[in-house]
């Protein structure tokens, strides 16, 4: 074709990478920026001090690991967050009682998967002097959150009876075989604490056989059970229960840690605290159309007869 004395020639876009002239530069797929969400921290006080440990990134109801390897920015994400001089706000029994500024950042070596912390001077509310447990969210991701009357938990004798009803009926439902010991003197924790989104206290217990609550060697043929009552008008029923066995699955003693509404959406999840034979990890359970889930687990949790 010629046109004002020059000629053009008409040709359809390049359909593969042979037909792209050499030198011409092709735009690359932009990835979108990942947009991380709040760390949720937990731990213990030691007199006026208390150590936060990382559980992991707050997805919804559920927790992600952090720093997660899929992303190398998490690591820098990291030592920026969980830094001297970083503001976490505090809670215990699911309401915010105080803040603790770290001074120490160290490595808790004693997670399957080495874990960041900080330590820091805990400054409480006067209600939540006897709190000794903690979960954290950081100052930036919690400002907005109201403090609420702290209640130190306290369980009943029906809560008792209703944690050895439930364990009775699962022992022998998973084929497990019964406690030498006996039920009451295997249950090794309960704790009787009230969750946003739930009517009543819920009570939650552990039941050993063969094994301790720590990280420590079981016997042979250990388990444990881990059962959540729920309240109802006629008592409590089971809400959840998680039964894991030595034999098929390695160690995994799960301890209720504490609860919190961590995403905000009006109903409280739990954290728990899991122990296997060398190490300790973390689980969760969420509320999810009127039931209790499972949530999370960390992946070296998944089961394992090698000795977690």
């Amino acid at each position: 074709m010629t046109w004002g004395g020059a000629e053009v020639e008409l040709r359809p876009p390049p359909t593969n990478e042979a037909e792209v002239s050499e030198g011409t530069a092709v735009p690359e797929a932009q990835t979108p920026a990942r947009q991380p969400g709040p760390l949720l921290l937990a731990g213990l006080r030691d007199g006026h001090r208390a150590t936060l440990v990382v559980v992991g990134e707050i997805n919804g109801d559920s927790i992600a690991p952090f720093p997660n390897p899929r992303y190398p920015e998490d690591a820098e994400r990291l030592s920026d967050v969980v830094a001297i001089g970083t503001e976490w706000i505090l809670f215990a029994e699911g309401v915010r009682v105080g803040r603790l500024v770290a001074d120490q950042v160290i490595s808790a070596i004693e997670y399957c998967t080495p874990r960041a912390s900080v330590s820091g001077v805990v400054e409480v509310v006067p209600g939540a002097s006897e709190a000794e447990r903690f979960l954290a969210l950081a100052a930036s991701d919690a400002a907005e959150r109201e403090y609420d009357a702290y209640a130190a938990s306290a369980r009943d004798y029906d809560q008792g009876v209703a944690t050895l009803t439930i364990a009775q009926e699962i022992i022998p439902r998973v084929g497990a075989v019964w406690p030498v010991e006996g039920v009451l003197a295997a249950r090794q924790d309960i704790q009787a604490f009230g969750v946003a989104g739930m009517t009543g206290r819920a009570v939650a217990a552990t039941f050993l056989s063969r094994d301790q609550l720590a990280i420590a060697p079981p016997g042979q043929g250990a388990y444990a059970v881990f059962v959540l009552g729920v309240p109802t008008a006629a008592g409590y029923r089971e809400g959840f229960s998680w039964y894991r066995a030595v034999d098929t699955e390695g160690k995994g003693v799960p301890r209720y840690f504490s609860h919190l509404d961590w995403d905000g959406d009006g109903d409280g999840e739990i954290l728990l605290d899991v122990f296997g034979s060398n190490r300790r990890w973390y689980a969760g359970l969420s509320q999810r159309q009127g039931e209790w889930v499972r949530s999370f687990q960390d992946a070296c949790g998944s089961g394992s007869s090698s000795g977690l």
